[in-house]
């Protein structure tokens, strides 16, 4: 619908068009625009309209850094059994890339027992008894494969989409498509990540805007009971006189910004600024998991030897999913290059990670569960890739497999209790409905309401995106 002018009605706009060839109108136009910007160079973090429907509004990410073995947890495989301790020939990029030619491998069978779990009958190892409670709550998928054969690779293409260039990571891609459900604390966390096998770059922004990078949390092989946001609070200056200090850095910073307009790693320190300040009022409550009841702790086993770490760390991210935040990530690993689940020549040590993180874990979806929360979060589960069935030099452990491994995703749009994809009969290739790393990612994506293929950012003259040129939506798992 459109309107017309008062044929004799000449408005302010048009005087200040018409005086001086427009330099009046001009100068108010830049003081409007200018003011536009000081009322959005704060806030790249405020929420922003999905490309479709979203099923999730959060990601809580189960990082297993150094690879599950999928045969020995949720991929139950009779042959292996059966030709336990047989020399077969298994070639694979692994195996190729160290030989150049096939090898004759020694089988070797699960070390735990497999039963059927659920009204959905999905096999699961005692490895976790815990998480095996929950098969009817989240999709297997059994048919993973990825890109890069040692940690360091794979570990970069799981948060980024690239095995070696420096590429966001999946967190920051959420973070900018989607932007922050709370202003008062960061969109995405990474819970103690890990030095080692890329590092910061696996919670890194890459060439997006640095509003946009992960906010580490504690570190790898810090106890959770250590881990905290740093310099949140100063006990030296009142809290008036912290006011004053702050409102007078940040006019001087406005002001730095208006003399450098499109710098964005200025507009992200400035806002940086903005959000820690606002944070000292809300992090330290949000990390503090003291209020929770004794029952509650009981379900992540805190306050038990075996479970008390990785279970804190699965309520504090409980209390950020509820709190707003939109990715978080909550890591199982330390800082060498060999991560937790590397087991090259001592599987018997999976039962000991798996300890570690079981009972947090199923804890963590029966607390999301109860709460309403499970529908609306996506829970990732899973490592870079999987492990061979074969005994690696014909020991007690088992090589790196990136050609057929197991995750599993909960709540957030998938389909409960689902079973998906299938391995070979020894569990080492995805031969059935196979989801590729690019297609794990897109289809999180899409259950999160972006179009992977439109969730793009120009850099150097190319549109980048998370997937790359690749990747396809796993419909069959969505709900």
């Amino acid at each position: 619908m459109s309107h017309s002018k008062q044929p004799n009605h000449i408005s302010r706009r048009d005087v200040l068009r018409s005086m001086a060839c427009g330099f009046g109108y001009m100068a108010a136009a830049g003081i409007a625009s200018q003011e536009a910007a000081a009322n959005t160079i704060f806030n790249p973090l405020l929420p922003k309209l999905p490309h479709v429907i979203p099923k999730a509004k959060r990601v809580i990410f189960l990082f297993m850094a150094g690879g599950v073995s999928q045969v020995d947890s949720f991929d139950y495989k009779p042959e292996l059994y059966r030709s336990n301790g047989r020399m077969l020939d298994f070639t694979d990029q692994r195996i190729l890339a160290k030989t150049g030619m096939g090898s004759n491998q020694r089988v070797m069978k699960p070390l735990w027992d497999f039963k059927r779990r659920g009204q959905n009958g999905a096999w699961v190892s005692e490895l976790f008894p815990h998480m095996a409670k929950h098969t009817d709550d989240y999709c297997i998928i059994r048919s993973m494969q990825t890109e890069g054969v040692a940690h360091g690779p794979a570990t970069l293409f799981l948060h980024t989409g690239s095995t070696n260039q420096i590429r966001p990571s999946v967190g920051s891609w959420v973070n900018y498509g989607l932007g922050s459900e709370n202003q008062n604390l960061p969109g995405f966390v990474s819970l103690s990540p890990s030095m080692g096998n890329g590092g910061p770059r696996n919670y890194g922004n890459a060439f997006l805007p640095a509003a946009f990078q992960g906010t580490a949390v504690g570190r790898a092989g810090m106890s959770a009971t250590d881990i905290a946001i740093k310099n949140l609070k100063n006990e030296q200056l009142s809290s008036d006189r912290q006011r004053r200090n702050f409102d007078l850095l940040q006019a001087m910073n406005h002001e730095q910004c208006q003399n450098l307009p499109g710098n964005t790693e200025l507009e992200a320190v400035i806002g940086s600024y903005e959000l820690a300040w606002r944070m000292q009022a809300n992090a330290p409550e949000i990390m503090d998991i003291s209020k929770e009841t004794k029952a509650t702790k009981a379900l992540y086993g805190i306050d038990e030897k075996n479970t008390d770490d990785y279970g804190r760390q699965c309520l504090m991210a409980r209390r950020m999913a509820e709190a707003g935040v939109r990715f978080i990530q909550v890591n199982y690993s330390d800082n060498s290059n060999n991560p937790a689940w590397d087991q090259h020549n001592d599987m018997p040590k999976h039962k000991e990670h798996a300890v570690a993180v079981d009972k947090p874990i199923s804890g963590l979806l029966t607390d999301l569960k109860r709460r309403g929360l499970l529908e609306d979060t996506l829970v990732w589960w899973g490592g870079e890739f999987g492990r061979t069935p074969y005994a690696q030099k014909n020991g007690d452990g088992r090589d790196h497999n990136p050609t057929g491994f197991t995750v599993w995703l909960a709540g957030g749009g998938v389909k409960p209790g689902l079973i998906y994809g299938a391995t070979d009969e020894f569990g080492q290739y995805a031969v059935e409905d196979n989801v590729h790393m690019h297609d794990l990612h897109a289809t999180i994506l899409h259950l999160l309401g972006m179009d992977h293929e439109r969730l793009t950012f120009r850099h150097e003259g190319r549109d980048y995106r998370l997937t790359d040129v690749h990747g396809n939506v796993v419909h069959d798992i969505i709900a």
